[in-house]
């Protein structure tokens, strides 16, 4: 099996709602680090599970998409808590939109929010 991430870092703000979370329940933000990561049980006929600059540019895309934004005001969010489950969840769909994911087995999205806590969300493509 071949893996490659990529990481990337940005501030964004929420407040969770639906329940009594001290602090969260009140607009704050957060220093989000995520990274991504792709596995194939192939390689192309390069010798690359994919092109790392196109995955860069998605990367540097979902970056611009998310940084600086209450995620609650985000229409993906809409009804739900913006948790870091519902996060990696939203994130993955988002970069699964803009990737050829042809040849790819599994999509990892794991998200840190400030460096306290962390969620996972995986998704079996093959």
């Amino acid at each position: 099996m071949y893996a490659i991430s990529l990481a990337s870092e940005f501030v964004a703000q929420h407040f969770l709602i639906g329940g009594d979370w001290g602090r969260e329940n009140n607009l704050n933000s957060h220093t989000y680090k995520i990274e991504v990561t792709i596995e194939s049980k192939t390689l192309d006929q390069h010798g690359y599970l994919l092109d790392i600059v196109e995955f860069q540019r998605i990367i540097d895309l979902m970056k611009e998409k998310y940084r600086d934004v209450t995620l609650n005001d985000r229409i993906e969010f809409t009804g739900i808590n913006p948790s870091l489950e519902h996060f990696c969840r939203i994130y993955c769909e988002d970069v699964l939109r803009l990737l050829n994911t042809s040849n790819f087995y599994k999509i990892n999205v794991e998200i840190w929010e400030d460096s306290v806590a962390s969620a996972t969300y995986m998704k079996m493509l093959n």
